[in-house]
């Protein structure tokens, strides 16, 4: 654990305030659900939730089927990083934080399919790109997304099939988020 130098005393409601800059480095954003865990030292440990982490069994399972279904490598992240990989050359991308363009197209609750020569930076390090991408929103919040990553054999064009079935793994993984 590292030491911030910060103190800060409890309210008479019970409430603490993390400072700004520790809330801007971790990307805490007003209104992000936290879980509070504490252990035998008594220390009490703040962690930010990610029901599609919560998941991620679930995540594998379907990033495997898209792989299945599409023939290309497929990834399911939540709001901050990768949860699920499967296909050729994508182990190296589980638990890395995503791009901020892949976060700036899931806020914004957009899509994104490859126009033959656009892709979509998904993940810097290790690079990834996406052909296709669609947002999980649950109950109008942006939880995550499903993403057809580039690779090697990629065909310049995704089928229609293709796109349908990326766009069918994160509209399943909504509704199972509002279940």
């Amino acid at each position: 654990m590292k030491a911030t130098g910060i103190v800060r005393r409890i309210d008479d409601l019970g409430r603490v305030v993390i400072p700004k800059e520790i809330r801007r480095t971790l990307k805490i954003r007003e209104g992000m659900p936290m879980e509070i865990f504490t252990d035998v030292s008594g220390e009490v440990i703040l962690k930010k939730y990610s029901p599609v982490g919560e998941m991620s069994q679930l995540a594998q399972a379907y990033a495997e089927a898209l792989l299945s279904l599409t023939g290309q490598a497929a990834v399911v992240c939540d709001a901050e990083q990768i949860i699920a990989v499967a296909g050729p050359g994508t182990r190296d991308l589980l638990h890395k934080a995503i791009a901020p363009p892949f976060d700036e197209l899931l806020r914004s609750r957009r899509s994104f399919v490859t126009d033959q020569n656009a892709t979509l930076l998904v993940c810097k390090d290790p690079p990834a790109a996406a052909l296709a991408a669609f947002p999980v929103v649950s109950v109008g919040d942006i939880m995550g997304g499903v993403a057809l990553i580039k690779g090697e054999k990629s065909p310049p064009k995704l089928s229609a099939e293709s796109v349908e079935s990326v766009k069918a793994a994160a509209m399943f993984l909504s509704r199972q988020l509002e279940t």
